[in-house]
């Protein structure tokens, strides 16, 4: 005989629909919001941030809305150690940034570059227009950078061969 005690409690968190990963759970204090969306993709406004062990330092953007939308990242310091950007005024406001206190990557802020791939081509990361997240907050855009030394496909070095699957 099992006790009620014994049974498992049914879950009362969210869960998403995703293409990659299944049903994801997650707590509504983990999902990120993208007030203006990314461009392309305007109506995308909530997301979560997916970590899986065996992908460190990949990291998975995944809409909350759309099961097949899920960006991959690189942290922008994973990929050229000094990055730096500059934020404007407005983009602090909607990243909800203090004025008058420079945002530290890693402290304060995120930066995440988007990998993209195209068949019969390295892999590369948009170091131009990096995602920015108020880690407080969690709020997000990307950041456009105009003047910026980077480009929008910066060539991925890896330090070992990568077996591509």
């Amino acid at each position: 005989m099992i006790l009620a005690s014994e049974l498992p409690l049914p879950s009362s968190m969210p869960t998403t629909a995703t293409r990659f990963f299944e049903e994801c759970e997650y707590d509504l204090e983990d999902v990120f919001s993208f007030p203006s969306g990314l461009p392309g993709f305007e109506d995308q406004r909530s997301f979560l941030f997916l970590k899986m062990p065996d992908s460190d330092p990949l990291m998975f953007l995944q809409s909350l809305t759309e099961p097949a939308l899920c960006f991959i990242l690189l942290p922008a310091r994973v990929i050229v150690p000094d990055f730096e950007i500059e934020l404007t005024g407005e983009e602090r406001q909607e990243l909800h940034l203090a004025a008058g206190i420079e945002p530290k990557i890693g402290v304060n802020i995120l930066c995440g570059a988007l990998v993209c791939s195209a068949p019969g081509s390295a892999p590369t990361a948009n170091m131009l227009a990096p995602i920015v997240i108020n880690l407080k907050d969690k709020i997000g855009m990307q950041v456009i950078s105009s003047g910026s030394h980077y480009t929008c496909r910066h060539p991925l070095h890896f330090a070992e061969t990568v077996s591509v699957c």
